[in-house]
């Protein structure tokens, strides 16, 4: 049972890194550590979209 979570889980992980990296950009001063956290924030979001599907985690298989 714990193999079939694990890729909403790790889909969980990347979302909420993102996150973190989108809240730390907006609270940083120096535009250049903004641009570098933004970036980083939106490379880790398409990489799960690409892994995982569009809003993974979130949906029941049909």
């Amino acid at each position: 049972m714990s193999i079939e979570n694990q890729p909403s889980e790790r889909a969980r992980h990347m979302r909420d890194k993102a996150e973190e990296l989108e809240q730390a950009a907006q609270h940083a001063t120096d535009p250049a550590e903004r641009r570098r956290l933004t970036d980083k924030a939106l490379h880790i979001r398409k990489k799960s979209e690409q892994e995982n599907g569009r809003g993974s985690g979130t949906m029941d298989p049909m």
